[in-house]
């Protein structure tokens, strides 16, 4: 059981380092769309799913898709806040409103379709937001700090080893709803903040709500075909589905921002 956890938390920590470097570098615009990749649902999943039958799967992603609506309002809040709030004071209220949030979500009736449905009208609504505040978005040009981004690691790991053992015997949908916490988002958030000021963490965070489709994608492949398909099939596709969404997004956004096109 020791040697089990220590693999998902490690793998899951180098999952999670990797892509906070290529947040780092890439900028506000794609850092966002990257961030908004399956790096703590991914692993997760890719353990629950050889762990619990299909039907527990289907049921806890289907808990994860409904706490994407707790995850959209953190980043929101987190924009908002940090305009006028330090670094850990903007997460700490950020990540706090995240919980009754997915309490409220998690009850929501009806199944993945009328859950996509909602979400995308409450993204659009976001988005609209986020562009009336006029964010700068600044590229990122420095060194990293390796401490952060192991802490990084070392956190969503955590997050993953507790839904996938500890909770997986209480309850399904609570278990996606825990997996689905923005700890990658707020460590992001954190340590843009800190390191690189409020502007470019907000910028980020604003345009990682778009990124979230590649999460919304992820998790409704999986709550529509974990319970009928195996499970390396069912897996192999929520993953296509959501790297096939984030590179739609990214090729979009650099084709909208490239110099050509302004």
């Amino acid at each position: 059981m020791l040697t089990l956890l220590l693999v998902k938390w490690l793998s899951t920590a180098l999952v999670v380092i990797g892509v906070s470097v290529a947040v780092v570098r890439l900028g506000p615009r794609l850092g966002g769309v990257l961030a908004g990749t399956p790096i703590v649902l991914g692993p997760g999943y890719f353990f629950m799913l050889g762990e619990q039958p299909g039907a527990f799967v289907a049921e806890a992603a289907l808990g994860s898709l409904h706490a994407m609506f707790a995850t959209l309002a953190f980043c929101l809040a987190y924009v908002l806040l940090a305009g006028r709030q330090g670094a850990l004071a903007a997460v700490a209220l950020a990540a706090v409103l995240w919980l009754p949030v997915a309490a409220l979500a998690a009850v929501l009736p009806g199944g993945t379709g009328l859950a996509l449905v909602l979400f995308i009208a409450c993204l659009a609504l976001a988005m609209r937001l986020m562009r009336a505040l006029g964010l700068s978005r600044t590229a990122v040009s420095a060194p990293l700090v390796w401490a952060d981004l192991l802490i990084r690691g070392t956190l969503a790991g955590g997050i993953v080893c507790l839904a996938t053992v500890v909770l997986a015997d209480i309850a399904p949908a609570l278990s996606g709803v825990a997996l689905s916490f923005p700890i990658g988002m707020l460590t992001i958030a954190l340590t843009l903040h800190q390191r690189y000021g409020a502007e470019v963490a907000r910028a980020t965070l604003a345009d990682t709500q778009l990124g979230m489709l590649s999460l919304v994608a992820f998790s409704a492949v999986l709550a529509a075909t974990a319970a009928h398909l195996s499970p390396a099939l069912s897996f192999g596709l929520a993953l296509a589905a959501s790297l096939g969404t984030s590179s739609a997004l990214w090729a979009w956004q650099r084709r909208l921002h490239s110099p050509r096109h302004a």
